[in-house]
């Protein structure tokens, strides 16, 4: 007798005009966390990166002010001109500040843009889903990062997670029996293994729209 093992249906991508409100909702929950950790030592490294907890922040909000940024210029072979920063000599919690400025700005240029507009990312061209996508999964990770190096206890919500593992990782493993979405995108992004499925030594995103 032959058995055959079916592939549970993946979750919907949830539509356009949720995403604002989700990465609204992780940038809420991200920066309770690290403002948690705000008086720790933020020049220690950040868990498993060689940038320190600081740059990590920053290179964080800089990602986001990108994201914006190239779905306003719409570029088709090439990153943005606009850098931004956060100021190295301002305390935490104002650098924290920052970081929501930044994801606003994500927030209200996805609410904004078209659903037909694509723009160029080195992990596949992405509509306005996926750059809030990648916004998401940006805060998520680099937020357990930081909170892991700083010894605050945080995991990432299970719906962004469940959200950007469906639009971005078209790849991910089934999430095994007693573990949650979090846990499989870690495991796809490198920071941790699932029963059967060692941590990935390297991995990217799919921005490219399906």
């Amino acid at each position: 007798m032959t058995t055959t093992t079916t592939t549970p249906p993946r979750t919907p991508v949830p539509p356009a005009a949720a995403w604002p409100s989700l990465l609204a909702a992780a940038t809420d929950t991200c920066l309770d966390a690290l403002l948690e950790g705000a008086h720790q030592d933020w020049s220690r490294p950040a868990d498993g990166l060689t940038w320190t907890c600081r740059e990590t922040l920053g290179h964080l909000a800089l990602g986001l002010t990108g994201y914006a940024g190239l779905l306003i210029a719409r570029p088709t072979d090439r990153y943005i001109t606009l850098f931004a920063s956060l100021d190295p000599e301002a305390p935490v919690p104002a650098c924290l500040e920052g970081l929501h400025i930044a994801s606003r700005l994500l927030g209200a240029t996805v609410r904004d843009t078209p659903a037909d507009v694509r723009a160029w990312h080195p992990w596949g061209h992405a509509d306005a889903v996926g750059f809030a996508a990648m916004g998401v999964t940006e805060l998520l990770l680099h937020t357990y990062d930081i909170t892991r190096a700083l010894g605050v206890t945080w995991a990432p919500d299970d719906d962004p997670c469940t959200a950007v593992l469906t639009r971005l990782f078209p790849d991910a493993p089934a999430t095994p029996p007693g573990y949650g979405p979090s846990d499989t995108l870690l495991q796809c992004t490198g920071r941790a293994a699932l029963p059967g499925l060692p941590r990935r030594a390297e991995w990217q995103w799919d921005g490219s729209v399906r």
